[in-house]
């Protein structure tokens, strides 16, 4: 019996797990079981009229869609299509919508005392979708609240998850 309540005690203290990605020179991570898949960038449908920052539609697998550019979202300056960018598939609320990033880091996990509150900064990045700031060494991860950021208003993208 013991040893049952040690594993359960040991599951509390080992955290969560996080995608790394980068946007720029900074290392965002968010919740590991949000994410679908991770693709290669490639081309996507852009639909008029829509918000700068989603750069429009992807089929994947006979589904329809909508792919957010987080620099742009951001205000990280303009993204650059390379090798390396990727589109994080992530299944939100239900909703499948697919996020470009620079790239992915890897999966890290995080324990309780690794993850500090995030600063009020007043900056375009609101601390209302961040959780926090992860701390691995010498690395620091943006943890980001992804359904709080997609499920926003002004990402239009999803109802929103209280109602």
């Amino acid at each position: 019996m013991a040893e049952i309540q040690t594993a359960a005690a040991a599951s509390d203290i080992a955290g969560h797990e996080y995608l790394a990605f980068k946007l720029g020179s900074e290392e965002y991570g968010i919740d590991i079981l949000k994410v679908q898949e991770i693709r290669g960038y490639e081309a996507v449908t852009r639909i008029a009229n829509a918000p700068e920052f989603i750069k429009g539609v992807i089929n994947l697998r006979g589904i329809i869609i909508p792919v957010v550019d987080m620099r742009i979202k951001f205000n990280l300056g303009s993204p650059v299509y390379d090798q390396f960018t990727v589109v994080i598939i992530l299944n939100i609320a239900g909703r499948i919508v697919g996020m470009v990033v620079d790239s992915v880091s890897d999966v890290t996990t995080l324990t309780p005392d690794q993850v500090k509150p995030a600063p009020e900064m007043g900056t375009a990045f609101s601390s209302d979708y961040m959780i926090g700031l992860g701390t691995i060494d010498e690395r620091m991860l943006i943890l980001v609240n992804i359904d709080k950021l997609m499920s926003s208003p002004e990402m239009g993208l999803i109802e929103q998850l209280a109602a």
